[in-house]
């Protein structure tokens, strides 16, 4: 598992290790010289727009695979003015910085996936995806999912895991582990609990929280959540133990799920899963306690229709602790 990168972005100089880091990953990723070339293009344009723009400007680059593809993932968060009009700035030789105007449009181009998000005075995201043989992977029906994984400050290694099975084109588990307290002591049981997740995915969320909690006994034990959607059904089942929050959301509204307290593999007094109701216009978004609570995307116009890794990023942007690991992962119905 290649583990995700995060730079901060104060000035234009930053942008050389920025790109040296992208074309390492992609290099590792199996992407060709020309492909290389093209990482490297786009993230010295990302790093250069960070330095001139951004406010507490952020890079993370993160390691992708769909249908045997690989990718690589380029997202770009801060907090600065924000873009009145995007559709403007894309255009070439637009600028507001005295620089020749081309970068938004040439992420755009030399991308397979690009988004963008931004509020005025709140600040803008970027999305660019590359992949090997600059194709993107072909969309089927199922569930489209996002996600940001990061360590504590310090840390190399996150304490937190996520991992998804697909049942079939229509039946999905998700699951998000945090280990006790971080580093590797904490990856340790948290990936632990992705290996019995990944082994037990035939089994409900509840029977695989179970079988965890007896595996997890030699670790620091983990706080954990499994989502089990069944799109046909238009159901949710979902179980929880520790402080992983699950909610269901919609532009207007959103529903909290149900997680017991305790600790998977310490301290456990109930399992219990809950049934909640599924539709194409619902968002699922779980995320550990490295995120603030107090987020609503209502605050957020338009950001449920981006792209899932794009709303993960912006809530990490502006919900994120700071002091502990963080995931954030978004899931939603594609057709």
């Amino acid at each position: 598992m290649t583990e995700p990168i995060a730079l901060a972005i104060v000035d234009s100089s930053q942008a050389g290790e920025a790109r040296r880091k992208a074309i390492a990953l992609s290099r590792r990723l199996g992407f060709s010289e020309v492909e290389q070339g093209k990482v490297g293009l786009v993230v010295t344009e990302v790093a250069n727009n960070l330095a001139n723009h951004a406010v507490e400007g952020q890079l993370l680059l993160c390691a992708l695979e769909q249908q045997g593809q690989a990718g690589l993932q380029i997202l770009a968060l801060d907090r600065g003015p924000g873009i009145r009009d995007i559709g403007l700035c894309l255009q070439d030789g637009f600028s507001t910085a005295g620089t020749p105007g081309n970068g938004l449009g040439a992420m755009q181009r030399l991308s397979d996936l690009f988004e963008i998000y931004s509020l005025p005075e709140q600040g803008t995201a970027i999305l660019c995806q590359i992949w090997v043989g600059s194709t993107l992977p072909r969309s089927s029906a199922g569930l489209e999912l996002g996600a940001v994984c990061l360590p504590k400050s310090g840390e190399e290694i996150s304490g937190d895991s996520w991992s998804i099975c697909a049942l079939d084109q229509h039946r999905y588990l998700i699951l998000v582990a945090d280990g006790l307290g971080h580093g590797t002591l904490a990856a340790h049981a948290s990936l632990e609990a992705v290996r019995v997740f990944q082994e037990q995915s035939h089994c409900p969320p509840a029977d695989i929280l179970a079988t965890a909690h007896q595996a997890l006994r030699s670790t620091r034990g983990a706080a954990i959540a499994i989502a089990a959607i069944d799109i046909d059904q238009q159901t949710v089942v979902y179980a929880g133990i520790g402080n992983i929050a699950g909610c269901l959301c919609t532009a207007e509204q959103s529903t909290s799920m149900v997680s017991h307290n305790g600790t998977i593999g310490h301290e456990l007094r109930k399992i219990q899963a809950f049934n909640y109701s599924w539709s194409s216009d619902k968002l699922l978004i779980m995320h550990s306690d490295g995120l603030r609570t107090q987020w609503r995307l209502d605050h957020y116009p338009g950001l449920c229709n981006q792209h899932p890794s794009l709303i993960a990023g912006v809530l990490y942007r502006d919900f994120n602790r700071g002091r502990d690991d963080v995931t954030v992962l978004v899931a939603r119905e594609v057709n």
